[in-house]
């Protein structure tokens, strides 16, 4: 009898074959391409990328993300452009991520990003430093929007973007931004083609500001000559013409106060051609909020004039709304004027809450569903008469108005907001002897030599919104000067901020005046602009 054998191994002449296990083929992983986008949170740009997988299952199209209804609608501008350029939507389910997902997203710019990753499904995409912006048409034409030079200048401004595809339409606005290589593209199909052969050229469109250039402390400065309204047309009013030159050279708030008719809103007007030249970066960024107001800008080298009526509100002052909060007219005379008239009619509310932009140079706008912060570095400008009636200065018409009345008009300004205003003026009644004294080119002349005076000692900022070091570093008096001062801190009471203010007043007008220091005269002629 045989023994079984029982240490598991097999006899040696046993002939068996052993079968090979069959090897399973592992199943090719979903390749989870992305491209990089981004969208307005406020006025700042966030970065988001754009994922998309193909995926087992029902065949479908969803985009995820914390979306808005714009983007939702993109799903069909997509599906459209791509079908009429031959693409064919395989039978998967389509998934369209755009992270990260706790950001709210808005705006059709993120189009062209959706069809190229549905296009170039089967491909691996890896282009880091990436950017892609396009609305789509339904032929596939690729589109601009009115939120892209915002988004673009934003993430410049980061050091983000370097490189980015963007429609063609919109290299006429887009090459205002230096240092950014544009991939210009016109269709759907010339941007599938680039990122497939990835032959990304950069476009070589540059555009030549008209305007004269100033260099000073290696900064290239723009100036218009343009001129609407000449300062000509206002016949005498001597004392307010020289005030409103000493507001211009250094971005002084300033306030003009007489009889109907007398010329404050013709000098305020007149203003804007006067005003010192821009930086780029300025005027990039009052194209930016032109932009986001809906306007196309012009990109000259002005800067802009807001004149909202007395019967605004304050939402379309300051900005706001309810789901989605916009910018206002602070935020449009940014680097500009914000000119009141009739100053006392505009709501108590608007006025006190214009404390904040005329000292901080920013404004905050707090709601449920967003919160934002936008720069508001501007001169403010108003005019008032005297009276409600308007004839409490003049020496020909009686004034109709009570004690009472004249007293309750007054006191809609309070301190506080009065205290933010550098130079105050009464103007003068119309004579018929009035003749012109200045011109605007003459006065453009002045406050260009006090511009260039301010920037050779390389300031931040302009005289009148110099900061509190920079006052103690550039506002030196001579003795004399300091004298007088004291002086007048005594007898007036004088605010901290008034003393500020009183010095950034002279600082102009020794500027005006070419001189160094601040002497007696400049601060002499800075008191007479003190409000009484």
């Amino acid at each position: 009898m045989s023994q079984n054998n029982h240490s598991g191994k097999l006899p040696p002449n046993d002939n068996i074959t052993l079968k090979k296990r069959p090897i399973r083929k592992t199943k090719k992983k979903n390749i989870v391409n992305y491209l990089t986008c981004a969208t307005l949170d406020g006025l700042s740009a966030k970065t988001i990328e754009v994922e998309a997988t193909f995926t087992k299952g029902l065949p479908g199209f969803s985009v995820v993300g914390l979306v808005s209804s714009d983007i939702q609608e993109a799903k069909e501008r997509v599906k459209s452009a791509l079908l009429t350029n031959d693409f064919v939507f395989p039978p998967l389910k389509i998934t369209i991520n755009l992270s990260p997902s706790d950001i709210k997203k808005s705006g059709t710019h993120f189009d062209l990003s959706i069809a190229l990753l549905n296009a170039l499904n089967k491909e691996e995409i890896n282009e880091e430093g990436l950017f892609v912006f396009g609305e789509l048409g339904l032929d596939g034409k690729v589109k601009s929007s009115s939120t892209l030079f915002p988004i673009i200048l934003s993430l410049k401004e980061q050091g983000l973007l370097k490189r980015a595809i963007v429609p063609k339409v919109a290299m006429s606005h887009l090459s205002h931004i230096t240092n950014v290589d544009f991939i210009a593209v016109e269709t759907l199909s010339e941007a599938i083609k680039l990122l497939k052969n990835k032959e990304f050229k950069a476009s070589t469109t540059q555009f030549n500001y008209k305007a004269n250039k100033i260099e000073i402390n290696n900064k290239t400065f723009y100036d218009s000559n343009d001129i609407e309204s000449d300062f000509a047309d206002v016949k005498g009013q001597t004392i307010a013409k020289r005030a409103a030159l000493i507001a211009a050279a250094g971005m002084h708030n300033f306030m003009m106060e007489g009889n109907p008719g007398c010329g404050k809103s013709m000098i305020a007007k007149r203003l804007k051609d006067i005003l010192p030249p821009l930086l780029e970066l300025e005027m990039l960024s009052i194209a930016k909020h032109q932009f986001l107001d809906g306007t196309i800008p012009d990109f000259k080298a002005k800067r802009p004039m807001r004149s909202p009526h007395h019967t605004a509100t304050s939402a379309s002052i300051f900005g706001g709304g309810s789901h989605k909060a916009r910018i206002g007219e602070v935020a449009l005379a940014h680097n500009g004027i914000l000119f009141f008239d009739e100053l006392p009619h505009f709501s108590k509310n608007i006025l006190e809450a214009l404390r904040e932009p005329l000292q901080d140079k920013r404004v905050n706008i707090s709601r449920v569903n967003s919160k934002i912060e936008y720069e508001a570095d501007l001169m403010f400008v108003a005019a008032m008469n005297p009276c409600p009636c308007g004839n409490a200065l003049s020496k020909k018409k009686s004034c109709r108005c009570s004690e009472i009345e004249v007293k309750r008009y007054k006191n809609r300004l309070s301190d506080p907001f009065l205290d933010r205003i550098d130079l105050f003026v009464v103007m003068q009644e119309i004579n018929m002897h009035d003749e012109m004294n200045y011109t605007s080119q003459e006065l453009k002349v002045i406050v260009n030599t006090a511009f260039k005076a301010q920037m050779k000692r390389d300031q931040s900022n302009l005289n009148g919104k110099m900061k509190e070091e920079e006052i103690e570093k550039f506002c030196q008096l001579d003795s004399q000067a300091q004298k007088i001062l004291f002086s007048a801190i005594e007898r007036f009471a004088l605010s901290h901020r008034s003393i500020n203010s009183i010095k950034k007043v002279a600082r102009t007008i020794a500027d005006i005046e070419q001189t160094e220091q601040i002497e007696k005269k400049h601060l002499l002629e800075a008191l007479s602009y003190r409000r009484r």
